[in-house]
C-alpha cells in the first residue's frame, strides 16, 4: 500500500510566495496580489505562483469560494515593465512557451470548479481585465478604471481577449481593444465587467459569500461547467441532449438527493454546516456596508 502524499498547507504554501499571499477560513480562500510598490504588475514569476494557489485551492476541499483580490492603492496595472523587456529580447519560440503559461492562468482561473470574485480597486489594465473578465463575481470601487492599453505598445490584447469579448461583447470589445481608451467603474457596470460598485468592497462582497456558501457546492460546479459548454450559444439536438443527461445525472447524485430530500423534509442540506458563520459575519458587513452608504448619500450631511 502506497502512501499518498501531504497536501501543503494553505499557510506553507502562502510563506513560499514571493508576488502572491493566499488564506483560507469558514470556507473561503483569498489569492492577493501582493506586489503593491510595483502595482501588482505581473510577470512569469506572479503567473506561475497563482497557477500554484489556484490548483491548491481547486483541490482543498475547505475551499468553497475564491475571492481574488490586491493588496494597494491599484488591482494591476499589467504587465510588469521588466518582465516586457525580457519579452523584447525573446525569440518566438521563447514567446510562446511566456505567452502560454499566460494562457493557461486565465483558463485555470476560468475553469475553476468554484465559485470565483474579483474585488478590484484603482487601476486594472492590460492582462488584469483579463483577470477580472475569468471570475464570476466582480466588484469594483468608485475610482476603478480601466485600459486594454496593448495596441499602444504595438501589441494586442490576445491572450486575454476571448474572456474580455465574452464579458464585453465583440462590439464594445471592438472599440476599446482599438481605441485603448481608458474608462470607468460606471462604463465596466455598463458593459457588464463589473456586476457591483462599492468603495466597501469586502462588505459588499460578504453577502454575495454568504448566498454562495449556503449553496451546494456540486451544484454550483456543475453551474459553471454547463455554462462554459453553453458558451457557443447553439441550441441543437446535442445542446437538447446535453442538458437533459445533466439534470438527470444531478438529480440522482448524493447531493442531489440530499439537496431534494432536505427541501421536502424542511431541513438544511448537509453542506450548509459552515454557512451558518458565514451568514452571520455578512448580515454584520451589509448592517454596516448600508449604514455607510446611508451616511454619505446626498442630504445625509
Amino acid at each position: 500500500m502506497t502512501n499518498q502524499p501531504l497536501q501543503i498547507t494553505t499557510n506553507a504554501l502562502s510563506e513560499q510566495l514571493n508576488f502572491v499571499s493566499c488564506t483560507l477560513k469558514e470556507g473561503v480562500a483569498e489569492l492577493i496580489l501582493n506586489r503593491p510598490e510595483k502595482h501588482n504588475a505581473f510577470d512569469e514569476v506572479m503567473i506561475s505562483e497563482m497557477i500554484k494557489v489556484l490548483a491548491h485551492f481547486a483541490d482543498n476541499s475547505q475551499c468553497q469560494v475564491l475571492v481574488l483580490k490586491a493588496n494597494g492603492k491599484n488591482f494591476s496595472a499589467g504587465a510588469d515593465l521588466n518582465w516586457m523587456r525580457k519579452q523584447a529580447q525573446m525569440d518566438f519560440e521563447q514567446n510562446l512557451s511566456d505567452a502560454n503559461e499566460l494562457a493557461k492562468l486565465m483558463s485555470v482561473l476560468d475553469k475553476f470548479p468554484k465559485p470565483t470574485i474579483a474585488q478590484v480597486q484603482g487601476a486594472a489594465f492590460g492582462g488584469a481585465l483579463g483577470l477580472i473578465c475569468c471570475c464570476d463575481i466582480a466588484l469594483a470601487n468608485e475610482r476603478a478604471s480601466f485600459c486594454l492599453s496593448e495596441v499602444k505598445l504595438g501589441l494586442i490584447p490576445a491572450v486575454i481577449s476571448p474572456y474580455v469579448t465574452r464579458a464585453m461583447g465583440q462590439r464594445a470589445a471592438r472599440r476599446y481593444m482599438l481605441t485603448a481608451e481608458r474608462f470607468d467603474v460606471q462604463k465596466a457596470l455598463e458593459l457588464q465587467i463589473i456586476h457591483e460598485v462599492s468603495d466597501e468592497l469586502d462588505n459588499a462582497a460578504a453577502p454575495i459569500i454568504a448566498a454562495l456558501l449556503a449553496n451546494s457546492p456540486q451544484g454550483m460546479a456543475w453551474a459553471k461547467s454547463l455554462l462554459s459548454k453553453l458558451e457557443d450559444g447553439v441550441i441543437d439536438k446535442s445542446t437538447l441532449a446535453y442538458t437533459s443527461e445533466r439534470i438527470a445525472s444531478i438529480r440522482v447524485s448524493k447531493e442531489g438527493q440530499e439537496g431534494l430530500n432536505a427541501f421536502f423534509e424542511k431541513r438544511s442540506p448537509d453542506w450548509t454546516v459552515n454557512s451558518s458563520t458565514a451568514s452571520s459575519r455578512s448580515q454584520s458587513n451589509s448592517s454596516h456596508h448600508k449604514s455607510s452608504q446611508a451616511a454619505n448619500a446626498p442630504g445625509a450631511k
